[in-house]
């Protein structure tokens, strides 16, 4: 009694905002294994990760000091991250390439790309990488920022100066803001080393 059409109106729309503000970010993928220590920052607070567990969108994923963590990001990417890591879900669509920041450390992306598909894009302090359909290798190796590509093609840009590193080479970004330099063939245990970082 005495409930007014328009009070119900005001209820129901301050409902619908009270759950908008309280939903979860989309869920960008999950654990598939983990060694050592995984965990997600919540501006210095931590969720612990386990195998299984959901990474959202926005996410700041790291690991520890020894660890190794392997996630799956929607239907077609594999990412690897070694030791002490900080990487970002910035943004990540399921079907279609998105954004991660790796902010520290060294990972390992295995990314199948649509023909129709947006490329998927990593961001680091030292390049901007563009990514179509390729397996490679990024970060700390023998002293540098480096990138490893195993197959397909990696864009990295520096400093004002872009090149296109192909299957079986790779570039160095000596300091942020450095330019990298021209893709060349890395040595067996350059690669080996690389690659044990993230495995």
């Amino acid at each position: 009694m005495g409930i007014t059409r328009r009070s119900l109106l005001c209820a129901a729309a301050t409902a619908m905002l009270g759950n908008s503000g309280n939903a979860a970010p989309p869920a960008a993928g999950s654990v598939e294994s983990i060694r050592g220590e995984g965990y997600v920052d919540m501006s210095g607070q931590r969720r612990w990760l386990a195998v299984a567990a959901v990474v959202f969108i926005g996410d700041l994923v790291c690991t520890g000091q020894e660890s190794r963590m392997g996630l799956k990001l929607g239907t077609r990417t594999q990412v690897s991250l070694g030791s002490e890591v900080r990487l970002k879900l910035d943004r990540f669509l399921v079907e279609a390439g998105g954004t991660l920041v790796l902010e520290r450390g060294a990972l390992r992306i295995d990314y199948e790309a649509r023909k129709s598909g947006k490329p998927l894009t990593v961001r680091s302090p030292f390049a901007l990488l563009a990514v179509r359909g390729t397996r490679f290798f990024a970060g700390p190796s023998n002293g540098v920022f480096g990138v490893f590509v195993e197959r397909g093609i990696v864009i990295v840009s520096g400093g004002g100066k872009t090149v296109t590193v192909t299957t079986d080479r790779g570039t160095n970004v000596a300091f942020p803001g450095a330019q990298p330099t021209d893709p060349a063939p890395w040595g067996g245990p350059r690669i080996q080393a690389a690659l044990a970082s993230v495995s």
